[in-house]
């Protein structure tokens, strides 16, 4: 049986594109606009560039200290702009009733990396230093206690797809009746640990990554927030559906003629009732490195074709890790929530004659004014794939 869409009643995000909606949209339609920055002091000996939010962000109030790290400033900088629809629902449903998921790969790993520091240099940790600060399921809680929220809270870290995975379980709590509410999303931060790791698997670009293109040569890492309050209301804008598979090709490298990544996309058509001709644009994962883009272009020329408009949005966030699929399904939400607005470029791009044609998007590309569906991929090492749809009806 098709399962009811979820309505998205507040959403809120800041990455390298800017921390409010106005500046996001502003920049991810700037031709040439360049909103990474180069780092010397990640990776020893190399200048790297990475998607940083630039915006200051909030103290981490003394009830929350054992939790506090970068990633938990992010989350409550994304958190303080829907303030008064998370009270809404509070004030609306039981507040055992309200869900949390999230969606991280980092979380305050960067507190961890300057304990040891400290630790190799005095043999004796930071004064404020707690293992909760860097622990994988510590967002969750940490945002329910800030809250006052008493429902399932919980956190999913499957690398680069699991904040698209918070989205769709924190759907399912809806529709399994468990909730009446659900805070999704995906947080997560720089670190040093990630930077010299995917350094390590020779996976990060000497410059601006670029997507599909011929001259492809690794990613960008960035970080960032993204948060949508869902219910089963509709909304101006709703999650419709998500299509989920699991590989297992291979613990890093995609499976090369992206069986999952087709299968996960026609479950997405599937679980949201339409068509691939009903929909108007396509976000890709598009993380600029050879092999994923190559499985990526494979699976989506087999199930559109050359029709469907479709760009990569990294270059302009970095590859937000744990965040990215919920980070680029707010750019999904930003298109549908301003109609007949025009579609991200795909940028610095020399068609690869290795890969099968697509079509990437131009200044030409818009989304009509009325109804309209937007896809967007995540794909995880381990094989872990996901698309959501989400539609302006």
């Amino acid at each position: 049986m098709m399962a009811r869409r979820s309505g998205i009643h507040a959403f809120s995000m800041l990455s390298a594109l800017g921390s409010n909606h106005t500046d996001i949209l502003r920049h991810l339609f700037t031709p040439g606009v360049t909103t990474l920055t180069a780092h010397d002091d990640l990776i020893p000996g190399k200048t790297v560039h990475v998607g940083a939010v630039q915006t200051a962000l909030p103290v981490v109030p003394d009830a929350l200290s054992r939790f506090a790290s970068r990633n938990l400033q992010l989350a409550l900088a994304a958190l303080m702009p829907i303030q008064d629809q998370l009270a809404a629902v509070a004030a609306r449903f039981p507040l055992d009733r309200l869900g949390i998921v999230l969606g991280t790969s980092t979380s305050g790993i960067s507190a961890g990396e300057a304990a040891m520091a400290q630790w190799f240099n005095t043999q004796t940790l930071p004064a404020h230093y707690h293992y909760a600060q860097q622990e994988m399921g510590a967002l969750a809680p940490a945002l329910q206690y800030y809250l006052g929220w008493q429902g399932p809270a919980y956190c999913i870290s499957t690398a680069c797809s699991a904040s698209a995975k918070a989205m769709a379980s924190g759907q399912r709590l809806l529709q399994s009746g468990l909730c009446d509410a659900v805070l999704v999303g995906g947080i997560d931060s720089l670190c040093r640990l990630t930077l010299n790791g995917f350094d390590a698997l020779a996976s990060l670009s000497a410059t601006r990554c670029r997507p599909l293109s011929r001259d492809r040569d690794g990613i960008n890492i960035g970080e960032g927030a993204a948060l949508f309050l869902l219910t089963l209301d509709d909304a101006e804008v709703n999650l419709l559906g998500a299509g989920e598979s699991s590989d297992a090709w291979h613990i890093s490298a995609p499976h090369p003629e992206g069986r999952g990544a087709e299968a996960a996309m026609q479950r997405a058509l599937h679980h949201a009732g339409i068509d691939k001709e009903s929909l108007h644009y396509l976000n890709l994962h598009a993380t600029g490195t050879p092999q994923n883009d190559a499985m990526e272009a494979r699976a989506v020329h087999r199930l559109f074709g050359d029709t469907l408009p479709v760009s990569g949005t990294k270059h302009l966030t970095g590859h937000c890790l744990g965040a990215a699929g919920a980070v680029e399904g707010g750019i999904a939400y930003l298109l549908l929530a301003n109609s007949n607005t025009q579609l991200p470029l795909h940028a610095d791009f020399i068609a690869d004659p290795e890969l099968p044609p697509l079509q990437t998007t131009t200044a030409l590309h818009r989304l009509p004014a009325g109804a309209a569906h937007i896809m967007s991929n995540s794909f995880a090492f381990g094989g872990s794939n996901i698309a959501l749809i989400l539609g302006r009806d």
